[in-house]
């Protein structure tokens, strides 16, 4: 189980941010993904300081999703260098980690019931 990764990306609103995360699931891409809070993010961008309002969205899949998932992030995000940053998960529970691996597999071998909170 230990294959789960977490991938940070940001958007800049909420719908983009909402179309992303329906798309990477309905494709099996990601088990969940959480549409969080806008946040102000002040970075370096061709040698300016740049300052934006942003959603940032937190994606479970697993590693042997990741290339897959990163071409569909690159492909509808608006942004000319998207962050795409995958971090593993070293531990969790490990019936939510199973469901995440059925839900991103390429067949469908879920049990059909989602956790309650993802």
């Amino acid at each position: 189980m230990n294959e789960a990764l977490l991938v940070f990306t940001n958007l800049p609103d909420a719908d983009s941010a909402r179309a992303l995360a329906r798309r990477l699931v309905e494709d099996r891409l990601a088990a969940c993904v959480n549409v969080l809070a806008p946040c102000r993010s002040i970075y370096r961008w061709k040698d300016a300081l740049e300052e934006a309002d942003e959603v940032p969205v937190l994606i479970k899949t697993t590693a042997s999703r990741y290339a897959d998932l990163e071409a569909a992030i690159r492909a509808h995000h608006p942004y000319e260098l998207p962050e795409i940053v995958a971090v593993p998960v070293v531990q969790g529970l490990p019936d939510y980690l199973g469901w995440m691996a059925a839900e991103t597999a390429l067949a469908p071998t879920g049990n059909g019931t989602a956790p309650r909170s993802s």
